[in-house]
């Protein structure tokens, strides 16, 4: 038996494909496709410029597909190579807290609970796991927030020996969706 592409649609684009779970309905203002630019740092490392491509996608199940890359950027804002990447889900539950389950391919997984407060999301990680290769990431703290229609974030990491320390922070426009 021959088998077909994968049946069933994901989309960041509420106009089209499956209905939108009403457990979503928080977070409906984040679907789709954001892009734009950011600052990056911390006391291990050199201070960096980055740009950055977040999707927030359904299939009309309870949850929210998420995906982000980004890359280094020089001070022409041109690419100088790849960076970050991460997947995960965005799982609401009835009471307004959020479950986000990351992934990152530098060998972290994080779990992060929060809350979803309006236009507001404010994430902590409950449990950071990581592979014998992976740097040492003891937790991470997620501010996301929609002003005037820009998605922008601040995440704050412990890592290395430090303490919950600004990392990175950016400001994002809906591209599509």
């Amino acid at each position: 038996m021959a088998i077909g592409p994968y049946p069933f649609e994901e989309t960041h684009d509420l106009r089209q494909g499956p209905d939108l779970h009403p457990a979503l309905l928080g977070l409906l203002p984040f679907v789709g496709v954001w892009r734009g630019t950011g600052k990056g740092g911390y006391p291990t490392i050199e201070d960096f410029d980055y740009a950055q491509e977040v999707r927030f996608s359904h299939d009309g199940r309870p949850f929210l597909a998420y995906e982000s890359r980004s890359w280094i950027i020089d001070a022409d804002g041109k690419p100088v190579r790849p960076a970050s990447r991460e997947v995960g889900w965005w799982r609401p539950q009835p009471d307004d807290t959020l479950e986000v389950l990351l992934a990152h391919p530098t060998g972290i997984a994080e779990i992060y609970v929060g809350r979803i407060d309006g236009m507001k999301i404010e994430l902590s990680t409950d449990a950071v796991a990581r592979t014998a290769t992976a740097k040492e990431v003891a937790a991470n703290h997620r501010l996301y927030g929609l002003v005037e229609g820009a998605l922008l974030y601040a995440i704050d990491m412990a890592a290395m020996g430090k303490p919950l320390t600004p990392h990175l922070s950016a400001r994002l426009e809906r591209v599509a969706g």
